[in-house]
């Protein structure tokens, strides 16, 4: 392998000659062989955001010639159109303030940008990072990250499972079928009500993330190293954030306390929380779907559901309910991502949070497995739901809960000796009732209507 020699203010580095990284890049790669987590690509691209943006508002502001400034602009392009891939190479077990994955893209963008130009024009501290700290820049990444990935690849997946249970919804109405609470046989509901529930719970997590936006779309750049702004324009923040917006196409704000933006995560925990709650809505429903899928012939057997893989290496025609397992998974891993998050979030010492890496790292995998996961269950499985209208009949013909009709009539006493009886001579509801003296078969049969129960 062919070298170059780097340096920065610690001396220089042997740098592999066809990469664009610097000195400090190359330091943190070798210092750093922790793990196979790298940065994510999001981030990436969230930096790259914020360096144009950076650049044009420093250039807005007159510190920062326009010719520089197109010239980082122009690498930030590329990176954002994955031409410079393979020049981001960090470990998220780094510095907690994300420092080395500042400086890396400080970095590329300057020699990247000097290759172009022909000539040395911008410096990785003096230019690409002008007006900034690494202090700001990474939780204002991790604010461009998020936003971006809810937005962009969550929020369709979720908008695509709710028009699925919609269709769903219309197909199934009119089917009635037994309810079930804590495993147990309840009175009967209707298939698309119960539906209708899963839609419910994904269209209240989109409101909860919703919710959470404002505040993660509020970006610390602008503090640099304490909150305090020092080495840059008093408008910097405002100015960065409005570039952002007009880049991204979304609403971004300078806030208001730069003190609080470095040294607080708890917008970021707050937006994860609403992720929780969407992976604990999809382990509900996916859980759902293989239960009353169970079977074929020895289980609940209610609904059928697309026959993806075979599901047995030794028992033939095994069929197993795959797309609800992976859900369930992904919705376990978001639920340990967030245990990571919180916690991360509580280390903030003084005036920086120096867990970032692990912050960013985890909360955009949780967007993305939810994103691929809720798509994935939702067009290999969710779409090819099909009702057993006759087990549904069965076994709502044979639940003992229909006896909370004769309630109203009987009462609660008589309502609760008609099922017991039922149950332990394994007779009909109506013979229980009849034998009783309680009601006739017509009064039984006016009073135990299954479609008027819903």
């Amino acid at each position: 392998m062919e070298y170059r020699i780097e340096h920065d203010s610690m001396g220089e580095m042997k740098v592999p000659a066809d990469v664009y990284w610097g000195a400090q890049t190359q330091r943190s790669f070798q210092n750093f062989k922790i793990g196979t987590e790298k940065i994510p690509a999001e981030i990436i691209a969230a930096f790259a955001i914020l360096k144009k943006a950076a650049a044009i508002a420093n250039c807005n502001l007159g510190k920062l010639e326009e010719k520089k400034k197109d010239l980082i602009a122009q690498v930030c392009e590329e990176i954002l159109e994955g031409r410079l891939e393979g020049n981001f190479p960090l470990a998220v077990w780094q510095t907690g303030s994300g420092t080395q994955s500042n400086m890396n893209v400080n970095e590329v963008i300057a020699n990247r940008g000097n290759a172009i130009a022909g000539e040395k024009l911008l410096h990785p501290n003096d230019t690409v990072n002008m007006s900034q700290s690494s202090n700001d820049t990474f939780p204002t990444a991790i604010h461009i990250a998020a936003v971006t990935a809810i937005e962009d690849t969550l929020f369709p997946s979720m908008d695509h499972a709710v028009e699925t249970l919609k269709r769903l919804e219309r197909e199934n109405e009119g089917i009635i079928k037994s309810g079930r609470t804590h495993l147990m046989d309840a009175t009967p509901i209707a298939f698309s009500q119960e539906i209708s529930g899963w839609r419910g719970m994904i269209e209240e997590s989109k409101a909860l993330l919703q919710s959470a936006l404002p505040h993660i779309s509020q970006l610390a750049l602008g503090g640099t190293a304490v909150g305090t702004g020092i080495n840059a324009p008093k408008e910097f923040g405002v100015e960065v954030a409005k570039a952002v917006s007009e880049l991204t196409g979304k609403k971004f704000v300078t806030e208001p306390n730069k003190f609080h933006a470095l040294t607080s995560k708890d917008a970021v925990v707050f937006a994860h929380g609403a992720l929780k709650a969407l992976a604990a809505n999809m382990m509900k429903i996916a859980n759902d779907v293989r239960w009353l899928a169970s079977g074929p012939r020895c289980g609940i057997g209610e609904i059928t559901i697309p026959a993806n893989e075979p599901g047995s290496s030794i028992m033939p025609g095994k069929v197993n309910p795959t797309q609800c397992e992976a859900m369930t998974m992904t919705a376990v891993q978001v639920m340990g991502n967030d245990v990571t998050i919180g916690i991360s979030a509580s280390q903030g010492n003084f005036e920086l949070n120096v867990f970032m890496p692990v912050i960013a790292y985890n909360f955009l995998q949780s967007v993305r497995l939810l994103a691929d996961g809720i798509r994935s269950f939702t067009d290999n499985c969710l779409a090819g739901i099909r009702a057993d209208e006759e087990k549904m009949k069965f076994n709502l013909n044979n639940s003992l809960m229909l006896v909370t009709a004769l309630n109203p009539y009987i009462g609660y006493e008589k309502a609760a000796q008609t099922s017991f009886k039922a149950y332990r001579e394994n007779i009909s509801l109506k013979e229980a009732c009849t034998s009783l003296g309680f009601m006739t078969e017509e009064e039984f049969d006016n009073a135990v209507r299954p479609e008027k129960m819903v």
